[in-house]
């Protein structure tokens, strides 16, 4: 099991809790797709968590619109 430290993912995010919440996002975003689960495969969350601090994942933050009432 590989250990990602907060300095990783910083280094990749702007900070340690962006880079939590893209590979989050990113991992729900792949459990959409349909995969063979025969094979034993790593889990989703680590797989985001490689592809961020590796620089294989990139994001784009996007200003939540506020709603007028």
């Amino acid at each position: 099991m590989q250990i990602f430290t907060p300095q990783q993912l910083a280094d990749q995010a702007s900070n340690k809790y962006l880079g939590v919440l893209v590979a989050a996002k990113f991992a729900r975003f792949v459990n959409d797709f349909p995969r063979d689960r025969s094979a034993e495969e790593k889990k989703l969350t680590t797989v985001s968590l490689e592809e961020l601090s590796n620089g294989e994942l990139s994001y784009k933050l996007v200003r939540r619109r506020r709603q007028e009432t």
